[in-house]
């Protein structure tokens, strides 16, 4: 009977301090700009491209001219630069991407947006952001919206031979269109 109780003692104190540091462990809140990710299709593992990005809120703020500045390059987004990842050959604007991974930022402008593929990866923000990297400029037109978009968001609409890549925040709203 002594030589159950001493392991059975044991068994009992590693379950309760196991139990204790468990529940002791906090979590941070939610990130004011949680990241997200869009990906075309949207459904199946037969992907074609995938985006990663943060959603910075509008909060009642003038954003496009404002929080972002015109002619400035942006990250797309917030925190860590955006990133996309084409999972097949595509082309933009007749313009070749290789399959891969490019970091994603734009030079929002009131009635375009330059949209531009970089090859330096992992950066925070366009702190870093070298011009010398970049693989591709595109520029397109910019739409109003029909309601205010509250918090960054990126989609993908199927097109006939790709997918136009929607980028929407507050009154305004771009396209690229992929080809793939």
């Amino acid at each position: 009977m002594k030589k159950l109780f001493f392991p059975g003692l044991l068994a009992c104190a590693a379950i309760l301090f196991t139990s204790e540091t468990a529940t002791a462990q906090e979590f941070p809140p939610l990130d004011k700009s949680p990241m997200d990710i869009a990906s075309f299709p949207a459904r199946g593992s037969d992907k074609a491209v995938k985006v990663v990005y943060s959603r910075p809120q509008k909060n009642g703020r003038e954003i496009f001219g404002g929080l972002e500045a015109l002619g400035k390059v942006w990250r797309t987004g917030a925190n860590e630069a955006t990133e996309i990842t084409f999972y097949k050959n595509t082309t933009l604007g007749g313009k070749a991407i290789k399959a891969g991974t490019y970091s994603l930022f734009t030079i929002p402008e009131k009635d375009k947006w330059t949209v531009i593929l970089n090859s330096e990866l992992n950066q925070w923000g366009a702190y870093e952001y070298k011009e010398s990297s970049d693989v591709l400029r595109y520029e397109v037109p910019v739409q109003k919206t029909a309601s205010t978009v509250e918090a960054f968001s990126i989609v993908f609409e199927k097109t006939d031979n790709g997918a136009n890549m929607v980028m929407a925040w507050d009154d305004t709203m771009v396209s690229v269109p992929f080809v793939f």
